[in-house]
């Protein structure tokens, strides 16, 4: 029986939980996911669990942060003053909004802390120092 490799497009039906079991994205009631293993198209550890797996095959594997989405690193984030934020905006912790970087690339940053002074901005990923967990099932595998 085939086996998913490096090159291979396929598509995966998931469910990715947190370790206290929340789940934070499905494909259930949607189409499988496609992608092209070794495309850098999906997180490391996703790809590296699917490579191996026969066609109808469905498994349950932990992925570490670090092939995930990395350590959380706090020097992603900033302090700006509160009289920086545009007027037509209004604040909210967990509201997210578009930044450009110095390359002039978009970054997105969610608010984290409001004071009278300042806002705080996380660009890292939502995800970042978490490990993940997901139920995976290979649902089409095609050279």
């Amino acid at each position: 029986m085939t086996q998913a490799k490096s090159g291979d497009n396929v598509t995966i039906h998931y469910t990715g939980k947190l370790a206290d079991g929340t789940i934070f994205d499905s494909s259930e009631g949607r189409e499988p996911l496609p992608f092209i293993i070794g495309k850098g198209q999906v997180i490391e550890g996703f790809e590296e669990a699917v490579i191996g797996m026969k066609l109808g095959e469905a498994k349950t594997v932990t992925i570490p942060s670090e092939k995930a989405y990395g350590p959380r690193n706090e020097q992603m984030i900033i302090n700006v003053p509160i009289d920086q934020v545009p007027p037509d905006i209004t604040p909210e912790v967990g509201m997210q909004l578009e930044l450009m970087n110095e390359a002039n690339q978009p970054v997105i940053v969610r608010i984290t802390q409001i004071t009278e002074e300042h806002v705080s901005l996380d660009a890292n990923p939502p995800l970042a120092g978490k490990d993940l967990t997901f139920d995976i099932e290979l649902v089409t595998i095609s050279g």
